[in-house]
């Protein structure tokens, strides 16, 4: 058990994917639950190597092939769920979601190049749409403060800011009501 304070009140429903919608930009992008193909890791490897250097955040993504790989392989691993936006055949976002004790922890990464054109707030969306589904009770994830646009985006999905203690925020959000624990 963690000291994280999650809000008492179930964040509104959300869809879970598959799921397509058409962006700012007027592109088609399909949202997909991860299927475990070799095919989508080298998506996920190429978005990555060509990720621009200034949106990394809290030392992720990694830098280097080898280090995106070894990565992925761990976010990729059976306990997490992870959704990718896709553009056609190419990843244009990809977010996931890891356990952490009694919570899950929750990271988004949008290609540059399909940055400021809603694809971000739908791809949170479909993977708590996702955890939900899959028994996900409580998401948290931190932020740099000073990134006003990724905070934004997260009050607007329903996350609420749970520690403000240092220069990253701590947001959480309940998908599920606890079980209940005197049985009925």
């Amino acid at each position: 058990m963690s000291d994280r304070t999650f809000s008492d009140a179930v964040a509104d429903p959300y869809d879970a994917p598959p799921l397509s919608f058409t962006d700012r930009e007027d592109r088609t992008i399909e949202v997909r639950a991860h299927d475990g193909s070799d095919e989508e890791l080298e998506a996920l490897v190429e978005m990555y190597d060509a990720f621009d250097p200034s949106d990394r955040a809290q030392g992720i993504p990694p830098g280097r092939e080898d280090r995106i790989r070894d990565w992925l392989e761990n976010i990729l691993d059976e306990d997490c769920l992870n959704v990718i936006a896709w553009d056609g055949d190419e990843v244009a976002g990809h977010a996931t979601l890891v356990p952490d004790g009694d919570a899950y922890e929750l990271a988004i990464f949008v290609h540059q190049t399909y940055q400021r054109a809603g694809i971000g707030t739908r791809l949170i969306k479909a993977l708590l749409g996702y955890g939900r589904e899959s028994g996900v009770e409580k998401v948290w994830l931190t932020v740099e403060r000073w990134n006003r646009a990724a905070v934004g985006l997260y009050q607007t999905v329903g996350f609420e800011t749970s520690d403000a203690e240092s220069f990253e925020l701590e947001m959480t959000i309940r998908l599920a009501e606890p079980p209940d624990e005197e049985g009925g």
